[in-house]
């Protein structure tokens, strides 16, 4: 049985107040692990500045 099978059967067997409680807390996961990217994205934008704005000086030049 797979994962994503063994979820779904235990699942199936909850009761509708346990159902919305796990569809909560797999958003609520789902909405961390985006937030996570954003920092990570938002880190290494500002980590690498120097060398973005080096990157679009080069750009605006090639036209």
């Amino acid at each position: 049985m797979t994962l994503a099978e063994k979820l779904l059967q235990d699942f199936q067997a909850l009761p509708d107040e346990k159902k919305r409680q796990v569809i909560n807390f797999v958003e609520f996961l789902c909405a961390k692990q985006q937030q996570e990217l954003e920092q990570m994205t938002d880190n290494s934008i500002t980590e690498n500045e120097e060398e973005f704005v080096e990157l679009a000086k080069q750009c605006v030049r090639g036209r």
